[in-house]
């Protein structure tokens, strides 16, 4: 154990003993209610439903897991990607390679690239704004009033690009009461042989400002991380990062019927480039890696949204308008061919603006609810990637792209209210999407930038005669999305529902385009199109809610099936030339169906047990592109028999929650869980895998008899388990690791869910065992 954690812990041992002391003066204040009590008595709200009020989740015709504030605490969540140890058929993954990028995954449709023009299979809304670019959203749960997980696809009331699900995220609002609380984090490795621990302060001030008019709230966030991994080169700690949160909110209610809620907040982070591991050199199952470009990132992003909320006399109705802003930029660069040796090192830039607006109406006329809206989306985003590879070439790459971005939405639905126990849902929804774009080939060429607007899209390349520069190009996909569902109520405490619903992940380019000659042989067999077409969803579900009459169980239950046409995916390819192709292509139509279950019980007031089940079965119904990289480049049964990339088989997971109490001294709640990931396969050709995980976390909190303390000691990833955020098959590893004295793993073959690669990897890691302490106080 690292002798600074060790120390932390004995202080925060010895602030447990001088708090326990000075409690017994304090014995007639109100105790704290433990973790089960909170989870129990708590009615968790939905707001994805779109409805004036935010509705129990209990009775919504949608697979969703839903946490409030209370909740997350209570459970210990403390970032986004740990969900995805909690939640059936939900991986939300940071790809590593470029801190905080998205690559989420629900229902088996994900993505697993860095690209930021790829659009998402699912969808982030932070205080009702989409998030178009997935840079920067894994962050921690930093002063969150709920977070929702719709499971399956969400196009009709979310919009495009929402065909696995969306991630609905409330920040903290104003209160009409003075609140106010702070928590501070020390954690770390728990092995001699990682890296160094990490500081994370965070605090909110909230209240009125004018009694009953006006109410803000202000929040602030830093974490300073000296970096979990050692780097076997030199014995450096590595993975640094600090990070900064600092977010405002007003809400103004000028009168009964209007209230309006205006949110900023301004992100910013630097640190390490990713600790980038190679299977070709190391095994997969250590966190061991040697790199001699220690990289770095660097981001800034502001975030603002305003909420007017009208009741009107319409339907006794309310109008509601978001607007919402996004302005980032960040920079990286990292060591890509993951050996001691300079062979690929690769730098980004992207800069991105967005705007949004929606305005809705929801309202009931007798015996049907309705919810329609307008919907307006604009973003501009440049991107430019450098390529070191000074063993192919002389010069550096250069290249990138820049697009506008527009889209228009109206959707409108009915639900009809057939019974007292039985309601009908009908809706449909109509986008216009269009896309300009402007590319330049990643090759050796003369020093550019397309975010400084210096690079090239038309000519020829003077570093490679004959070869043009990139292009432009404009696209436009409209289309329809219908919904049609029911809800049963055959009980009180019982919601049957189901639904059928089409959805779409938007069509685009590719900024990352290193292989001139053959994209241009697809686009010229694809008609003149440079672009890669939008993908299809038809979703079909049926699913089950039951809360027992004491309220102490809630249990859930679905099947779906999906039927996905033109899947788009990123085929990752070796190269000796360019390091790694990457080819955005419509590959293949797929069939994917399966089984969820969610459900938690207390068995006591005291002991709370939770358990989860995903099961999942997807194959290809036909392939389209020699997704299996056979040297012939047929399309045969070797492909349709590939595992689709980022598909779990099996995720479960068990768990309980225990109050003691201790008297005047306070409650102690220990809370155990344990979370199953089956293999997944990464790239398309299954070459790239990540193995299966069994994460264990444990949190013991002491809620004290001094008025909002709580002291928490915590574990993650007790078990140690090796987790990638991708798996990116190389021309370097194992066969220069001699040049270092290192071993050479790799056997010259690709195999899909080989144990080694054919060369090496590109394999980002994410942290392993971690223990911590946290201390929390509120009033």
């Amino acid at each position: 154990m690292k002798l600074d954690i060790t120390k932390a812990l004995l202080a925060g041992a010895s602030a447990i003993a001088i708090c326990a002391s000075g409690a017994i003066a304090q014995d007639n204040q109100e105790q704290r209610r433990g973790s089960v009590q909170s989870v129990i008595s708590d009615t968790i709200t939905v707001t994805a439903t779109k409805r004036p009020d935010a509705e129990d989740v209990q009775d919504v015709a949608i697979s969703v897991s839903a946490f409030n504030a209370n909740t997350l605490d209570a459970l210990n969540m403390r970032d986004l990607e740990s969900l995805s140890y909690s939640i059936p058929n939900v991986t939300l993954d940071d790809i590593a390679t470029s801190r905080g990028t998205a690559n989420f995954s629900i229902r088996g449709l994900g993505v697993n690239s860095s690209i930021p023009s790829i659009d998402p299979t699912v969808g982030v809304f932070i205080d009702g704004v989409y998030m178009g670019y997935n840079g920067g959203l894994v962050f921690d749960m930093f002063d969150l009033d709920s977070i929702e997980v719709l499971r399956g696809p969400q196009g009709l009331l979310f919009g495009r690009n929402t065909t696995g699900g969306a991630i609905v995220i409330n920040t903290g609002s104003p209160t009409d009461e003075f609140t106010w609380g702070a928590r501070y984090t020390f954690e770390g490795p728990m092995d001699d042989d990682r890296g160094s621990s990490a500081h994370t302060l965070q605090g909110y001030v909230s209240g009125p400002i004018v009694e009953g008019v006006l109410n803000g709230r202000l929040s602030m966030y830093r974490n300073d991380d000296g970096g979990y991994f050692t780097n076997l080169l030199d014995g450096s700690d590595h993975g640094a990062n600090e990070a900064t949160i600092i977010r405002g909110s007003l809400e103004w209610t000028p009168s009964d019927d209007l209230t309006i809620l205006a949110k900023l907040e301004n992100s910013s982070g630097d640190g390490d480039g990713p600790s980038t591991q190679n299977r070709g050199i190391f095994e997969r199952s250590t966190f061991d890696f040697s790199i001699d470009e220690r990289g770095f990132y660097e981001s800034d992003a502001w975030l603002g949204s305003i909420r007017a909320d009208l009741n009107v006399d319409f339907g006794n109705g309310t109008i509601t308008n978001i607007f919402g802003f996004r302005d980032s930029e960040g920079s990286s660069y990292g060591d890509i061919d993951s050996t001691p040796g300079f062979f690929f090192h690769s730098g980004s830039e992207t800069t991105q603006e967005q705007i949004s607006n929606e305005l809705r109406y929801a309202g009931t006329f007798g015996n049907v609810d309705v919810t329609t809206g307008i919907y307006y989306f604009d973003q501009e985003i440049a991107y430019t990637e450098t390529r070191d590879l000074p063993t192919v070439s002389a010069a550096r790459f250069f290249g990138g792209g820049r697009q506008d971005h527009t889209v228009f939405g109206l959707f409108g639905q009915l639900d009809w209210n057939v019974t007292e126990t039985f309601i009908a849902s009908f809706g449909l929804r109509y986008s216009n999407e269009e896309k300009d774009a402007s590319i330049t080939y990643i090759r050796p060429r003369p020093e550019c930038s397309i975010v400084a607007g210096t690079c090239p899209f038309t000519g020829t390349n003077p570093f490679v005669p004959g070869e043009n520069n990139g292009f432009t190009d404009a696209d436009e996909w409209s289309n329809v999305t219908p919904k049609i569902g029911f809800q049963w109520f055959p009980g009180e405490n019982t919601n049957i529902y189901g639904n059928y619903t089409r959805g779409f992940r938007s069509g685009g380019y590719n900024f990352r385009i290193t292989a001139p000659a053959p994209f241009e042989a697809i686009v010229a067999s694809n008609g003149g199109a440079y672009a890669f077409d939008e993908e299809s969803v038809d979703s079909y579900e049926i699913g089950l809610r039951h809360e027992t009459e004491d309220g102490r169980g809630q249990f859930s239950l679905g099947a779906f099936f999906t039927d996905v046409a033109d899947m788009q995916r990123e085929v990752n390819a070796s190269d000796p030339t360019a390091g790694v192709v990457q080819t955005i292509l419509n590959t293949a139509d797929a069939s994917i169906s399966g089984f969820e279950f969610e459900g938690r019980y207390a068995l006591t007031d005291t002991f709370l047990i939770m358990a989860n089940l995903g099961l999942i079965d997807a194959e290809y119904d036909s392939v389209a592109f020699n997704i299996s990289a056979d040297p012939g480049g047929l399309v045969d049964g070797a492909d349709l028999a590939l595992a689709l990339p980022r598909v779990p088989e099996t995720t479960w997971g068990i768990g309980f929650i225990h109050d003691l109490d201790l008297g005047n001294s306070g409650t102690v709640s220990t809370r155990v869980n344990l979370q199953h990931r089956d293999r997944i396969a990464y790239t398309d050709s299954n070459f790239g895998w990540i193995q299966e995980a069994d994460m264990l976390d444990a949190n013991l909190t002491w809620y004290t008899p001094v008025d909002g303390l709580e002291i928490s000691l915590f574990g993650r990833n007790l078990l140690d388990e090796v987790q990638a955020g991708g798996d990116t098959q190389l021309p370097f590893g194992g066969n220069v690791a001699p040049l270092f004295g290192l071993p050479s793993l790799n056997d010259g073959v690709n195999a899909p869910f080989g144990a080694y690669p054919a060369v090496g990897t590109l394999s980002p890691l994410k942290p392993g065992r971690t223990i911590g302490i946290e201390f929390t106080i509120s009033r």
